[in-house]
């Protein structure tokens, strides 16, 4: 196969250089200049059609396009399912990225292996070897006699066992140890991540086969290679948790098929990934009597309420700088609802170290987690626990308003089938109708939510 002619991009500026230097010799940047393939008008190895005269699709309108629902097909495992937003889509892309050791492989072999009963799979390995995977699916005690396995990292090779098999579905782990002829590049770099998602994403458009990359974590947590990756497929999965933890979280940040946000919770075993009932009994410790600092939350991640415990520690501190630590919530929010309390509430943490903790490792982004930081915060600076059976959400905003949550009645609905007795809310989220069993406690500022616990105290 003829080499295809390459040159140096600048990510920077978009200059073009014909070696590759340490500087862009356009915009003076550092480490910018990735190798890119130089496409010749006549001769583009993305098109299908003949050289010639190019054949445009028809325009239509899209009130005469007709809507048909994608159809779609389980893989067995229901937390894996409900993150895709209902199962695989035939011609689909799903990129699923986490930490070395999180569970990625132990997840796709195990929704493989249940797939291979009714279609035919095809599993691309380039980091093990053909023995390895053989040994952890004996190890999951998963049926592999229907499972086709290919070891091979060079993506014209895997291009041709696709066109060949023909598989239905087919899992890349991982796309960054895949390389193509076209590129003179080591695998992983930006020009070789690019080309094979590419490449793999165009087959998998024209033969129907739903295709699984499987992508690396930078130390920041994000998916190495270049961003563009994350716009050419149709899912973005993260796992989430900590490796030294039982319980692992798969997010979906981006889905085409369905729901964002969406979130499924397993727990590792010696048989591999399990799906979580009830996960809300995960992120909630268990107290035999209430503890100063602790408040209960409900949040929604994608169309699943979660209740989560909220710890807050609040102690003197012998730093002139008092500290601010979060784990599971965002810091720079932290700093601005202790300014609130303080602006508002006339409850000052100035010289106190505050630590702030989301139970069962799991990471909270919504703001409707503001009310439970500072009700906990308040809790531990008094040394009072609060009432039993409370459970709080609603968004603080700087001028000390308490703002409504998106979906507050399944919220309560949720908190109510768990047993909680007590809702301590936003008040522009109380239900017209009383739910039962729970009594319902709305609120308008911050001020006057800390004095209502104080009665129940």
């Amino acid at each position: 196969m003829a080499k295809v002619k390459t040159n140096y991009t600048c990510t920077e500026c978009g200059g073009i250089s014909n070696k590759w230097a340490g500087q862009c010799p356009a915009c003076a940047a550092w480490n910018t200049l990735v190798e890119t393939v130089v496409e010749s008008a006549g001769n583009n190895r993305f098109s299908s059609q003949p050289q010639g005269l190019a054949q445009t699709a028809p325009v239509l309108s899209l009130a005469d396009i007709e809507a048909i629902d994608v159809p779609r097909f389980g893989t067995g495992i229901e937390e894996f399912d409900r993150v895709l937003g209902g199962g695989l889509v035939s011609g689909g892309v799903v990129l699923i990225g986490g930490d070395p050791g999180i569970g990625k492989s132990t997840l796709l072999l195990q929704a493989l292996a249940n797939l291979a009963r009714a279609k035919k799979v095809l599993y691309v390995s380039g980091e093990e070897s053909g023995s390895q995977i053989a040994l952890r699916a004996k190890r999951l005690a998963v049926d592999a006699h229907e499972l086709k396995l290919q070891a091979e990292i060079q993506l014209e090779k895997i291009l041709g066992t696709l066109a060949d098999l023909k598989p239905e579905v087919a899992v890349i782990d991982s796309i960054q140890t895949m390389y193509s002829d076209a590129l003179t590049s080591a695998p992983g770099s930006v020009a070789q991540v690019r080309e094979c998602a590419a490449q793999l994403t165009r087959a998998a458009k024209q033969s129907g086969v739903t295709i699984i990359m499987v992508g690396h974590v930078t130390k920041e947590g994000a998916l190495a290679g270049p961003r563009v990756l994350e716009h050419i497929v149709d899912t973005v999965l993260y796992f989430e948790g900590d490796t030294h933890s039982s319980f692992r979280l798969v997010r979906a940040i981006k889905n085409r098929f369905g729901a964002v946000n969406e979130l499924g919770v397993f727990a590792m075993t010696e048989k591999g990934l399990k799906g979580v009932s009830n996960p809300s009994a995960l992120f909630l410790s268990q107290h035999d009597n209430p503890v100063p600092g602790s408040c209960v939350m409900v949040t929604q991640e994608g169309t699943r309420p979660l209740l989560v415990e909220v710890q807050a520690l609040v102690d003197s501190s012998p730093l002139p700088n008092a500290r601010r630590l979060s784990v599971g919530l965002e810091q720079n929010r932290l700093a601005m609802l202790l300014a609130v309390m303080h602006r508002h509430a006339g409850v000052a943490a100035f010289d106190q170290d505050v630590f702030i903790n989301a139970v069962g490792g799991v990471k909270i982004t919504e703001p409707a987690a503001d009310l439970a930081v500072l009700l906990a915060i308040h809790s531990s600076m008094r040394s009072k626990p609060l009432p039993r059976g409370l459970v709080v959400f609603g968004e603080v905003g700087l001028a000390g308003e308490i703002r409504p949550a998106p979906r507050g009645q399944e919220r309560l609905r949720e908190a109510a089938k768990l047993g909680f007795s007590m809702a301590l809310i936003p008040k522009s989220n109380a239900p017209k109708q009383q739910i039962e069993g729970l009594k319902i406690i709305g609120v308008e500022r911050i001020d006057e939510a800390l004095n209502r616990i104080r009665e129940y105290e």
